[in-house]
């Protein structure tokens, strides 16, 4: 579990898996997708996953030149996890910034 978290507890690294198991993707659209990411912080994390083989990168060679990205095998398999991630979420996350008391 902590290989795992350590690579998908990152910032940003669930936020694009879940993108990404909708539907491959263009560089510019994975960024409005996530609102609130930067250029930069995208870039570091798509190469992170890639080198974690979850995410393959396709250079589309245009022009104008674009950069896909889409999910191996590997990162296909993370989708039930991730759907049940949501589910748990749905039920026992509040919209809010309550706290249980003590």
């Amino acid at each position: 579990m902590h290989r795992v978290f350590a690579l998908l507890g990152k910032r940003w690294s669930g936020l694009i898996l879940a993108v990404l198991t909708q539907h491959s993707g263009y560089f510019s659209e994975l960024r409005r997708a996530i609102p609130g990411i930067s250029e930069r912080m995208l870039s570091d994390r798509l190469t992170e996953l890639a080198e974690a083989g979850l995410v393959v990168r396709c250079v589309d060679e245009g022009p104008p030149l674009r950069v896909c990205y889409r999910l191996t095998e590997a990162g296909q398999a993370l989708g039930p996890a991730l759907e049940a991630l949501g589910h748990w979420a749905a039920l026992h996350l509040s919209d809010g910034p309550s706290r249980p008391g003590c």
